[in-house]
């Protein structure tokens, strides 16, 4: 069972990764302990690369709630906005950098809600 939703994990995320226009992120999937989180993502924006990880150990008592499908809309939403999380936390950031970010996710999501 664990093999089969890893795998469905990672095409899901592949999945979101295209409609959400990020395929200009590698991205690398891991399965492994992660406690109490259903998955995560961690994301180096300078070399446009996320690792995205699958709890292989979830505690019995939160089983009955894990959605695949779910998790991973969670973890690609994060991807989506992770540039603009990384301008916002950075000391010193041009506007022109916050404007481009931001107009990025706006071109973005008007592809995802359509007419």
């Amino acid at each position: 069972m664990e093999d089969t939703e890893f795998t469905e994990f990672q095409r899901y995320f592949k999945e979101y990764q295209q409609r959400f226009g990020l395929t200009g992120y590698s991205v690398f999937f891991k399965y492994e302990p992660l406690g109490e989180c259903f998955a995560s993502i961690a994301v180096n924006q300078h070399d446009m690369v996320a690792t995205v990880t699958l709890n292989s150990e979830l505690p019995e008592g939160n089983k009955p709630f894990r959605d695949i499908k779910r998790d991973v809309r969670h973890e690609a939403l994060h991807l989506l906005l992770f540039r603009l999380e990384h301008l916002a936390s950075c000391r010193y950031i041009a506007e022109d950098e916050l404007y481009e970010a931001v107009e990025e996710l706006v071109n973005k999501m008007e592809v995802l809600i359509g007419d």
